[in-house]
């Protein structure tokens, strides 16, 4: 990359800010309690997090890319595009933030596994994105941060959801 800008740290930290926000309103904020906020927080820096991690270790190390959509290989860095190495290095990466959100009193063991289930579902989901709709005809608006800012929505809505579905969070 180049250098950053304030859309980036936008795209890749809004998410976050608002769930963070959300969470220190009171037990409850808008009918949900204020835990399922704190999910959705670590949720959303783990999906970039995971993002960061499978697109880097997938441009480098990754020995063989396909395009997430149709499985047709392509280069290291086409947009969509995913490899062993790096998908492998999404799930840790997914991980990492919440097992320290675990030591660190933000979260329960069982939230470990659903914020980084989130976070991993949509760093895939980004790819997609990436392969369907970023740097396509009619679709200029879909810069890098605003796929980045879906991507975190998509982590934290999914982490919040099942939060509340598997958790017995409100």
């Amino acid at each position: 990359g180049g250098r950053r800008g304030p859309e980036n740290v936008w795209g890749s930290a809004a998410t976050a800010l608002i769930c963070a926000a959300c969470s220190v309103q009171g037990d409850t904020f808008l009918g949900v309690g204020s835990n399922v906020y704190v999910l959705g927080f670590v949720s959303a820096l783990a999906t970039k997090l995971s993002d960061t991690f499978a697109s880097e270790i997938g441009k480098a190390y990754g020995k063989t890319t396909f395009l997430i959509t149709t499985l047709e290989r392509v280069k290291p860095g086409t947009e969509g595009a995913v490899s062993a190495e790096g998908t492998a290095a999404a799930l840790f990466g997914g991980l990492l933030l919440p097992i320290y959100g675990y030591f660190i009193q933000l979260n329960s063991v069982p939230a470990i596994a659903v914020a980084g289930f989130a976070a991993f579902l949509a760093c895939n989901f980004e790819s997609v994105l990436g392969a369907t709709l970023q740097e396509k005809e009619g679709f200029g608006w879909m810069t890098n941060e605003v796929v980045n800012f879906i991507n975190t929505v998509v982590g934290a809505s999914l982490a919040m959801i099942m939060g509340g579905l598997f958790l017995g969070m409100a």
